[in-house]
């Protein structure tokens, strides 16, 4: 090759040496920044959601105040159905057993949080309204309603098993008559003990012994009054 080849030759790789150098430049400055630069903002934001969730996770929600069973939150209320049977006894001055069907319709209200913190009667004092009805099947048919204001106390075992004791005195209305009722208006008195099973946080079935007795307090004669022992099966929404 000739001396103008060689500086030809010289005067290309020289040209490109220039554009490789101005490529890698535009490359540097135009590319991804460094990985030295990221890490910050991403460590704070996973710090931040982190902290979000264990405050999510550690904070009350819903009806509990601890978690499922452990009792439940101030103002917490429910509604519930229950239905079952009521077996009579010609007892407590009763001529006759009074054998009927029960239904019931109830809405319940917390009042306060937790009492008895730190012992095994630990729990929630809970009213509750209850308009219920029935029929009796035995000796005639016939027929009641009433409306029932209910204390119940609910047990926190710290399981999904919530146990309860209920005591509730009412109106009732009915077409019973004598020999053990004289009129169509009567008070009713009711107690029981019952357990619930939480199937949902929210959701609960349950069963429950009620004692009832029926009868008008000397309003009218004749008031031997109608008893009987009850056992129901009922479910609850609570919110």
């Amino acid at each position: 090759m000739g001396e103008y080849g060689c500086k030809e030759s010289l005067r290309i790789a020289s040209r490109a040496r220039d554009i490789l150098c101005s490529v890698a430049v535009w490359a540097l400055a135009m590319g991804p920044p460094a990985a030295s630069a990221q890490p910050a903002e991403p460590s704070t934001t996973n710090a931040v959601s982190t902290q979000s969730i264990i405050a999510f996770d550690s904070s009350p929600s819903g009806i509990w105040a601890n978690g499922i069973g452990e009792g439940f939150r101030p103002a917490s209320q429910s509604i519930g159905l229950e239905a079952g049977a009521v077996g009579g006894v010609a007892a407590f001055g009763s001529q006759q057993a009074h054998d009927l069907s029960y239904f019931g319709l109830s809405y319940g209200h917390m009042l306060g949080g937790v009492r008895g913190l730190d012992h095994w009667y630990r729990g929630n004092l809970e009213i509750r309204a209850e308009l219920f009805g029935g029929q009796q099947i035995s000796p005639q048919n016939n027929w009641l309603v009433g409306l029932t204001p209910h204390l119940r106390y609910d047990f926190a075992t710290g399981t999904r098993w919530v146990p309860f004791i209920d005591v509730g005195a009412g109106i009732t209305e009915t077409g019973i008559r004598a020999p053990d009722l004289g009129g169509a208006f009567e008070f009713n008195i009711q107690g029981g003990v019952g357990i619930q099973c939480f199937l949902r946080n929210n959701l609960a079935i349950g069963v429950e012994g009620r004692y009832l007795h029926v009868s008008c307090a000397g309003l009218h004669e004749p008031n031997l009054g109608v008893n009987g022992a009850a056992g129901l099966v009922g479910m609850n929404y609570y919110f």
